[in-house]
């Protein structure tokens, strides 16, 4: 028995080692070309900064609520086909229209309540910091749900250069565009974690943090048992040549030969180091990834409001 738990445990951690692991079709795709690539110029990649010290927590609050709002108008309009109200939208700075975004032609009924679900709760977050920043809460900034995608799914290899990508066209679709923001989010709460000293705010954005958590790992599941590795694979890249020079990013499974998707894999439902603890991004990081590497760009083609943008 002794022998075969040591060779389960060999076994595990030669598979678990493909997190160091290279593109679905092998070589080394640089950040710069692969942003560039859609017409988008490559911010430069540094190592990851250590945390700068006494962030004013309203400047990380409205950080997150920026996310938030990003959130909350792709999963109300996939599931409800509107957004959010207009008395959630106010604020400082200046107030952005959404583009793109419609109801999505569910054919499963428990996809789509769960992602009901998921709509109600990022609602609830947009509404809870608001409410915890008062005065001092920024408006909704202007998002793009439409050209953001297709810009995202390019870059990806998900689609040639000069299609398009809708993530509300099927239920595959949207749950693709939803792996895209979850991971973000789940590390971008715990990244923003060391920049808090209040601990009422630090439980609070760890009940956030755990509930993005939750979604994600939804996420991350239902797009394993629907076998979309190639799709995640291609995101997950994307995802690491934005933000940085770190290669933190990863699949929802791991191949035991990156070059040949047919053979034996593992799957990756929660992203972790080797000590099982989920990983940070720093807020430059979150917006690298956000603006599809261009400075404002993507996902917010004006910017953030507030100061961290």
């Amino acid at each position: 028995m002794t022998m075969d738990m040591n060779s389960a445990r060999e076994r595990l951690e030669q598979l678990t080692d493909r997190r160091r692991r290279r593109f679905l079709h092998g070589g080394g795709l640089a950040a710069a070309g692969l942003i560039a690539g859609v017409g988008m110029p490559a911010l430069a990649q540094t190592t990851t900064p250590a945390p700068a010290p006494a962030v004013p927590p309203a400047d990380v609050l409205n950080f997150a609520l920026n996310l938030e709002y990003l959130e909350a108008e792709y999963y109300l309009r996939g599931t409800r086909g509107l957004g959010l109200p207009e008395a959630a939208v106010q604020g400082t700075g200046n107030l952005g229209m959404v583009e793109g975004g419609r109801k999505v032609p569910f054919e499963t009924r428990e996809l789509q309540k769960v992602f009901e679900e998921v709509a109600r709760d990022e609602l609830a977050h947009v509404l809870f910091l608001r409410q915890a920043l008062g005065q001092a809460a920024v408006a909704r900034p202007m998002i793009d749900l439409s050209r953001s995608f297709n810009a995202a799914a390019q870059a990806a290899g998900l689609v040639p250069a000069g299609g398009t990508f809708d993530p509300f066209a099927n239920e595959n679709n949207f749950l693709i565009g939803a792996f895209i923001f979850e991971d973000v989010g789940v590390t971008a709460y715990k990244g923003a974690a060391p920049l808090l000293e209040d601990k009422g705010l630090i439980e609070a954005a760890a009940g956030i943090l755990a509930v993005e958590a939750y979604h994600a790992g939804y996420v991350r599941t239902v797009a394993f048992m629907r076998k979309l590795f190639k799709e995640t694979r291609a995101i997950s890249d994307l995802r690491d040549a934005a933000d940085g020079a770190e290669d933190k990013d990863q699949p929802v499974i791991f191949f035991q030969n990156d070059s040949d998707p047919n053979s034996e894999y593992i799957s990756n439902i929660a992203p972790v180091d080797d000590n099982a603890l989920a990983f940070s991004r720093t807020p430059q990081e979150v917006l690298n990834i956000v603006y599809l590497g261009a400075q404002p760009g993507g996902f917010f083609p004006g910017g953030m409001n507030g100061t961290i943008r």
